[in-house]
């Protein structure tokens, strides 16, 4: 096995942005951990080949949560790739194929009512982002413990970013792919913008529960990759 960083550098406000997804490359299949904004889906194809990977070997795409940055772009692939297998957590599948209104849009429209005047122009804006996503179903949900990709890879529930974030750990190469359940700051592992952690207390948990995993390598996609 062996995990690419793809690094998408953005332009967001004015300033400039950058984020990881993880491509994992397992014998001869191909599996994208999140998608990007809306609209990345060319980038990130880019990116793929680039690395001297075939968009035609893309088989399995895994989301660690619902969060407009990671499934943005999801029912662009899901059109253009029909074939491609969607991985999820059961609690974020709801959220994802629609069956139920996403944490993330109630906790919006709940800051909304409190936000500062000159803050509710983007608040608005962020509401109508969560609001645009484009429902997709799930091929295969899953929970803490379960091992997927032909059992190379396990899922390790990070709860506290959203309910049903999800992280993996790769044993074979000593890899955790964090999603959002840790960024990479100056180095060291830190919690990701813990003003939007829809519960810090658990946030605070899984960030040292994957610490304390000491894994080699733990892929970000906010920050990168941080060796330990």
């Amino acid at each position: 096995m062996k995990i690419i960083e793809l690094p998408i550098a953005f332009e967001f406000n004015g300033q400039k942005n950058d984020i990881y997804p993880s491509l994992i490359r397992s014998n001869d299949e191909l599996t994208l951990v999140d998608t990007g904004y809306q609209g990345f889906l060319p980038i990130i194809e880019k990116e793929i080949e680039a690395n001297g990977y075939e968009m035609n070997d893309l088989t399995n795409i895994i989301l660690t949560h619902y969060d407009d940055d990671h499934i943005g772009s999801l029912s662009d692939f899901k059109e253009k790739y029909p074939w491609i297998r969607i991985i999820a957590s059961e609690m974020e599948a709801t959220y994802i194929s629609g069956e139920e209104k996403s944490e993330r849009l109630v906790q919006a429209e709940k800051m909304l009512e409190t936000m500062p005047k000159q803050h509710q122009a983007f608040g608005e804006w962020f509401i109508q982002q969560l609001k645009s996503l484009q429902h997709v179903p799930i091929d295969e949900t899953v929970g803490d413990g379960d091992w997927i990709l032909n059992n190379q890879c396990q899922v390790i529930a990070t709860p506290g970013h959203t309910s049903g974030h999800i992280s993996l750990y790769i044993p074979s190469l000593d890899s955790i792919i964090t999603g959002d359940a840790a960024v990479k700051e100056q180095h060291e592992l830190a919690i990701a913008n813990p003003e939007f952690c829809l519960d810090l207390e658990q946030a605070e948990h899984s960030l040292v529960k994957l610490k304390n995993m000491r894994a080699e390598h733990y892929y970000c996609y906010h920050g990168g990759r941080s060796s330990e």
